[in-house]
């Protein structure tokens, strides 16, 4: 798989004019928190329709599709939130959408991928994540839209960086879930593009961190990965197309354990009433660790579908 070129900016400006009234200009709003090692500001992708910021990309990428290409459908490789976003494009273009989800997706995001007419294939999570490196599944029929290695999904995850900057002009840092690398690179293209002494961190957890592994090594590598509530990052490995764009643009990794993500949301929930899911939070948990460093620092709230089972005992204290 040849290597993702830069991302210009023209193409993320361009990706903004497509989304207009698509998508929701979420809010960028202070965690309510005195002693936070930062000014701390929490970009609010969890208020989008699908409750991620899935739809910007998802539904840019498929805006770009020529009429023929989505004459069958389109189907996707995601464990929830990437699959919400093409079922609620593709309900919108009147096409038929169908996604590969790995075994352990959470029955929330399942659920609301059928209620927007998606048809679920669900699979063993070797076999799911070769059809996002394999880009794409033999036998299924449509366009395959590929939820990280996309010009036209990164695009549409930059116009979260556009927004940031009209914001908070002077932000510092900013701390980003990575999956991978499509919403990091994205946001980080359009910082760079108008404010590049700003920093972009990925933010991953403990128990499956490939892209600080990487990083350590100098080349994408595998890790191993061990399952938990933390449903929406944590592959593998890094995606060897996304590597050179991803090692360019982004500061470092920040991990955090799953105890700091978990507290991470209590935060959330009790001070800023705000309801994230393991990965959306990953990014506060990090910036309250101090990874990011000092002045403004923005996390991205990636999504918030987060199952009751789960947001239960963390909200009371405990693992799940």
């Amino acid at each position: 798989m040849q290597p993702i070129e830069p991302i210009g900016v023209q193409e993320i400006l361009d990706a903004r004019d497509r989304l207009c009234g698509l998508v929701l200009r979420t809010p960028l709003v202070r965690l309510n928190l005195d002693d936070a090692p930062a000014e701390i500001w929490l970009k609010l992708e969890n208020l989008q329709p699908i409750g991620s910021f899935k739809l910007r990309g998802a539904s840019n990428a498929m805006a770009l599709a020529s009429p023929e290409s989505l004459e069958h459908g389109v189907y996707t490789a995601s464990a929830g939130n990437m699959a919400q976003g093409v079922a609620w494009a593709a309900r919108r273009l009147g096409v038929p959408c169908r996604v590969v989800v790995p075994d352990h997706a959470p029955r929330t995001k399942l659920d609301a991928i059928a209620r927007l007419g998606g048809e679920v294939i669900p699979v063993p999570f070797a076999a799911w994540w070769g059809v996002i490196q394999d880009h794409g599944r033999p036998g299924m029929e449509g366009l395959f839209v590929h939820p990280v290695s996309d010009r036209g999904v990164i695009a549409g995850n930059g116009t979260i960086g556009l927004e940031i900057l009209e914001d908070l002009p002077d932000v510092d840092a900013v701390v980003v879930p990575y999956g991978g690398g499509g919403l990091s690179c994205g946001i980080a293209s359009a910082l760079r593009a108008h404010r590049p002494e700003a920093r972009v961190y990925a933010a991953e957890v403990d128990t499956a961190a490939p892209f600080a592994a990487s990083l350590e090594a100098d080349e994408p590598s595998e890790v191993e990965r061990l399952p938990s509530f933390v449903d929406g990052i944590g592959g593998k490995s890094v995606l060897p197309e996304m590597w050179p764009l991803a090692k360019s643009l982004l500061a470092g990794s920040l991990v955090v354990s799953l105890e700091e993500v978990a507290q991470a949301i209590r935060i959330l929930a009790v001070r800023n009433h705000v309801i994230a899911e393991g990965a959306g939070a990953a990014g506060v948990a990090a910036a309250l660790a101090g990874g990011a460093g000092g002045g403004k620092v923005v996390c991205v709230v990636s999504g918030g579908n987060i199952d009751a089972e789960i947001l239960g005992p963390i909200l009371q204290g405990r693992m799940p």
